[in-house]
């Protein structure tokens, strides 16, 4: 039974940092690409970040590139992301991904993902 369990959220001024953790089992943990999603009141799920099942390669969502940062490590299979320079629009529940993907892929299309998360909530105060 495959379980990802999100941890890190909470409140947060605007400009401030959060670390978003994502502790997974029951799955061979270097075989997938593991990634964040977002999800704001009303707003549809978004793509933030993914990394490969290796760590070698990474993306991005454009509205993120600079502020956040995705890894993992492999040892804890736990995927991490640290967010910074937070901005109220970063508001939202924050879902961890799995997708199977051996190797370098670290693309995550939401159609592809095999396993979510409950997700945690980051709230972003002005």
């Amino acid at each position: 039974q495959v379980q990802l369990v999100e941890s890190g959220g909470g409140l947060v001024q605007a400009g401030g940092s959060l670390r978003l953790s994502c502790a997974a089992s029951g799955l061979t943990f270097t075989s997938y690409a593991m990634g964040w999603f977002r999800q704001a009141p009303g707003k549809e799920r978004e793509f933030v970040a993914a990394i490969s099942g290796s760590g070698g390669s990474s993306d991005y969502a454009d509205s993120v590139k600079g502020r956040f940062t995705i890894s993992r490590d492999n040892a804890k299979n736990t995927v991490y992301l640290q967010v910074n320079s937070l901005k109220p629009e970063d508001t939202a529940v924050y879902y961890c991904a799995a997708r199977w993907a051996p190797g370098h892929i670290a693309t995550m299309p939401l159609q592809g993902v095999d396993y979510w998360g409950k997700g945690t909530l980051v709230t972003v105060s002005s």
